[in-house]
């Protein structure tokens, strides 16, 4: 570690500044504005960012580019932190985020790793402030120090971590397509009716014949969810049981969950109106955010805030998952509610599902069991991907694993990058 030198964000930022005031608009078009709720999961998704109202000049000032830093500077995502990709989308970035912009004597890459590790989150958790909730100012955010190997050196780091970014991207890929594919044969079959035997079926009042609409209390077995005290320290410290929130469903990696962020103990459980479901079943959020669906792969439970679904052999999992799923809008008219929106149970059993004869839904599940399983593995290998990677980190960054030595090939997502990276030693 002799040519290393220790630094800090600030000396190799070129500039540091706060985000914009505005009000996301519903509009289609226009300029992307990123908020902290869309850098919190693994990876931005621009088709769900929203848009803004904001002058030309505005524009230019706040423009995200590719290789900038943001960084969340308040709330219980304080220090949270995403680097702008290739090609983004014409963008700005709200008050709540800070920018950093890396010099370009510098590796981009390299310094959006440091800034996107726990190592991070967890140094600006330890000086963040706030009565109400934490806080962090530019001067905080851009203050974190750590040791700058030589360029080849980051480069070299860079290209090993990105390894793994690259088969996770791949994987990410891959199960996009399946997602794809396995609601595209349920709409095939039970949304245009083109089942197979649709031919020789008689339609009547847009239902095949011989079909049922069946209301969901007599359907499957569903249950709600409760919350065991918070207040007593015992139900929550070493805890093992998965117990589910919304936010665990919204910035789940895949539909398939294999742990919650909170883990209660027996005693919380056996001391609150928490109700343990099987493995597989469908975790529905039922207030404030609905129609958000995932899939445990343990025993669990969840909060308040969900109805979740037991399937059967009349409702096997695959139809269940894709009816709840695209039931959303449905679900959405019924909410009500005076402080936020809820789907009661209440109304919930009252709902009819399309019930179509045992043989139809048999072969459904079978053809789509595949495909589901398909994705559960490459999200279980996502997982493990990440997890390696993650210990990797700190001891690359730290110089306690040496690279200076390996003959590392640089991943192709890098070649166009680093034709305009610099090659000489830093002294920062």
């Amino acid at each position: 570690m002799k040519a290393w030198s220790e630094t800090t964000l600030k000396n190799v930022a070129k500039k540091v500044s706060y985000g914009y005031t505005a009000s996301a608009t519903e509009q289609d078009t226009g300029v992307k504005f990123l908020r902290i709720t869309d850098i919190v999961p693994s990876a931005i998704d621009w088709s769900t960012v929203p848009n803004c109202e904001i002058s030309e000049k505005d524009i230019e000032k706040c423009r995200l580019s590719q290789g900038e830093i943001v960084i969340a500077r308040t709330g219980a995502t304080v220090g949270y932190a995403k680097q702008i990709g290739c090609n983004p989308p014409l963008a700005v970035f709200a008050s709540y985020l800070v920018r950093v912009r890396v010099r370009d004597d510098i590796c981009k890459r390299f310094i959006g790793i440091l800034i996107e590790s726990n190592n991070y989150k967890y140094y600006i958790n330890t000086i963040a402030g706030g009565s109400a909730q934490p806080n962090a100012n530019a001067k905080d955010l851009s203050s974190y120090p750590f040791y700058l190997p030589p360029i080849p050196i980051q480069q070299k780091i860079v290209a090993l971590l990105s390894t793994y970014d690259e088969l996770i991207e791949n994987n990410k890929r891959r199960i996009a397509l399946l997602e794809t594919l396995a609601e595209e044969i349920y709409r095939e079959w039970f949304v245009r009716l083109r089942f197979p035997g649709h031919e020789k079926m008689k339609i009547v009042k847009g239902v095949p014949q011989s079909w049922e609409l069946e209301k969901l209390e007599h359907a499957f077995k569903f249950t709600g969810g409760g919350t065991p005290s918070k207040e007593v320290d015992r139900y929550w410290n070493g805890g093992e049981v998965n117990w589910f929130t919304p936010s665990d469903i919204t910035g789940a990696d895949g539909i398939f969950l294999g742990s919650s962020g909170e883990q209660c103990t027996e005693e919380g459980f056996n001391n609150s109106s928490a109700k343990m479901f099987p493995a597989y079943s469908v975790m529905l959020t039922s207030r404030a955010t609905i129609g958000a669906v995932g899939i445990n792969l343990t025993p669990a439970c969840t909060n308040q805030g969900f109805i979740t679904c037991i399937p059967n052999a009349r409702y096997p999992l695959p139809y269940l998952y894709h009816w709840i799923k695209l039931a959303k809008p449905h679900f959405e008219l019924l909410s009500g509610g005076a402080t936020f929106a809820e789907l009661t149970k209440g109304t919930f059993k009252r709902i009819e599902i399309l019930t179509p004869p045992e043989p139809i839904v048999a072969e459904f599940a079978r053809i789509e069991s595949p495909l589901f399983n398909a994705i559960e593995n490459h999200l279980r290998a996502n997982r493990k991907l990440l997890e390696t990677r993650e210990m990797l980190l700190p001891r690359l960054i730290s110089g306690k694993l040496s690279v200076e030595n390996l003959d590392i090939q640089f991943p192709p997502g890098m070649a166009e990058e680093l034709k305009a990276e610099p090659t000489a030693v830093v002294h920062a």
